[in-house]
């Protein structure tokens, strides 16, 4: 009998016990290890893992079918349908983000800023895993992008310190049972998509997607740090992308994506996909912040409206 067909099926895709469960197996998940004697084991746990992933996606698929209806699949079409998410994707424009720029305490913001950092999946890394086979052009794109998450080669410019550093100036602890089970969705989604080759394009959208939506929140956040007396080295992180996923953004839909769908159209409905997941996981997010921030019920009644 196949041991991961007769496992019972204990979790409801989406829950909060699958969410937790599924990031403490992500845990070191892409961490270099030495080989295991039992190696059959091994192969097991993995499968296990990956069949998890695939039930995660595959549910948010059926979820977002209705929405990919009219999504165009010419280059044109595409592309002007793709940059519209920027002001009309899912839980863009949310009050959450003026709200940590103009009145969130210290608390409020370091709470905020430990949940992000739980649900962090390593934009590096997803870039690495999902560039693998890729033609040409749209893996030269992914390349350069990886190298600017790289600090271009310097240590002191990588991306991901420059979080850390952040992360010691507010002493931040970031932990899976402290973090609400929305932000670790959003974790466990992009590395099932940058995990699977079948994802490759879901992938590509759901990072563009980041690049293309991101500026004006990071944007809110540096504000709202510099406003608590943050330090310019514990901003920097933001301060940077801020002005950089702008032209990551134009870079991207130019070299990576817009190439893909005039040579595959067939690609574009899943690069749709990709964007949408990542755009309602993040929404998800919001709504879960602003409730567990108590937000003023005003500024709620905007972020919501603005989701919708």
């Amino acid at each position: 009998m196949n041991p991961i067909n007769s496992t019972p099926r204990l979790h409801r895709i989406g829950s909060e016990r699958f969410h937790r469960d599924l990031a403490q197996k992500n845990v070191g998940r892409l961490q270099p290890r030495l080989p295991a004697q039992d190696w059959e084991r091994e192969l097991e746990t993995e499968m296990q893992l990956r069949r998890m992933d695939i039930e995660l996606i595959e549910a948010q698929r059926r979820e977002l079918a209705p929405m990919l209806q009219n999504v165009p699949t010419d280059a044109d079409g595409f592309m002007a349908w793709f940059e519209g998410l920027r002001e009309n994707g899912p839980g863009q424009g949310d009050a959450l983000f003026p709200w940590l720029a103009e009145q969130a305490t210290m608390s409020q913001m370091r709470w905020f800023l430990t949940q992000e950092v739980a649900g962090e999946a390593g934009f590096d890394d997803l870039v690495a895993l999902t560039q693998l086979g890729l033609a040409p052009q749209p893996k030269l794109e992914l390349a350069r992008n990886y190298w600017d998450e790289m600090g271009r080669g310097r240590e002191e410019g990588m991306h991901g310190l420059m979080l850390s550093a952040t992360v010691r100036e507010l002493e931040l602890q970031p932990k899976i049972e402290t973090t609400v089970h929305e932000a670790l969705a959003l974790a466990n989604t992009m590395l099932a998509l940058a995990s699977h080759r079948r994802y490759t394009y879901q992938s590509i959208g759901a990072l563009g997607v980041v690049e293309l939506t991101a500026p004006t929140r990071v944007c809110k956040v540096d504000e709202g740090l510099k406003r608590l007396g943050i330090s310019a080295q514990g901003r920097r992180y933001f301060t940077l992308h801020a002005g950089l996923d702008i032209r990551h953004s134009e870079a991207w839909n130019r070299e990576a994506i817009r190439p893909i769908v005039n040579e595959f159209p067939e690609a574009a409905l899943a690069i749709a996909e990709g964007a949408l997941m990542r755009l309602r996981c993040g929404e998800r997010c919001f709504m879960r912040y602003r409730i567990e921030l108590r937000m003023p019920a005003e500024a709620n009644g905007r972020g919501e409206a603005r989701a919708a």
